[in-house]
C-alpha cells in the first residue's frame, strides 16, 4: 500500500504522534526556560494564569476544575505562592471549610513578567507558522476540541 492510498486512520494516527512530539518538545523547551530564567514549574505558571484570568480569585476546588488536576496538586503549588507572596486566601463566607485564593500585587506584577516572556518563548518555537497558518491550525483544533467536549458529555 503506498502513502497515498493507506486509509485515513493511518494518517490520522500519524497527525497524533506528531502532535505529542510537538506537544512534549514545546512543553520541555517552556519548563526549562521558566526553570533557567524564573526559578518556576509550568505548573505554579498553570496556577497563576488562572488566579490572573480570575480577577476575584478562586476556590481551590475551582481552581482544580480549571486547570483538570486534583486537589492535592495544587494545594503544594498554593502553599508556595502563598509563602513567597504572591498569592493570598480568603475565607469564603458562610463555608469554613472553603477557601479562595487570589493574586496580590505582586504576584500580578510577577506574573506579567513572566506571561510576557512565555508569550515570547511560545512565537519563538512556533516561527515556522505564519500568522495566518497559526489562525488556520487554531479554528482547526477549536473544532477538534468542540467535538471532543461534546462527545465527553453524558
Amino acid at each position: 500500500m503506498t502513502h497515498d492510498t493507506q486509509p485515513d486512520s493511518k494518517s490520522r494516527l500519524r497527525l497524533w504522534l506528531r502532535l505529542l512530539k510537538a506537544q512534549r518538545s514545546i512543553e520541555s523547551a517552556l519548563r526549562d526556560r521558566l526553570r533557567a530564567e524564573f526559578g518556576s514549574t509550568l505548573p505554579r505558571f498553570d496556577v497563576l494564569a488562572a488566579l490572573d484570568r480570575s480577577k476575584d480569585g478562586l476556590r481551590m476546588s475551582e481552581l482544580s476544575s480549571v486547570l483538570k488536576v486534583s486537589n492535592g496538586n495544587v494545594t503544594g503549588i498554593i502553599e508556595r505562592l502563598v509563602e513567597d507572596g504572591q498569592v493570598e486566601r480568603i475565607p469564603v463566607p458562610g463555608d469554613r471549610r472553603a477557601m479562595q485564593v487570589r493574586l496580590t500585587e505582586k504576584g500580578r506584577k510577577n506574573f506579567a513578567i513572566m506571561a510576557a516572556a512565555h508569550e515570547s518563548w511560545v512565537s519563538e518555537l512556533l516561527t515556522p507558522f505564519e500568522r495566518t497558518e497559526a489562525e488556520a491550525l487554531c479554528s482547526a483544533f477549536e473544532t477538534l476540541n468542540n467535538r471532543l467536549d461534546q462527545e465527553s458529555k453524558p
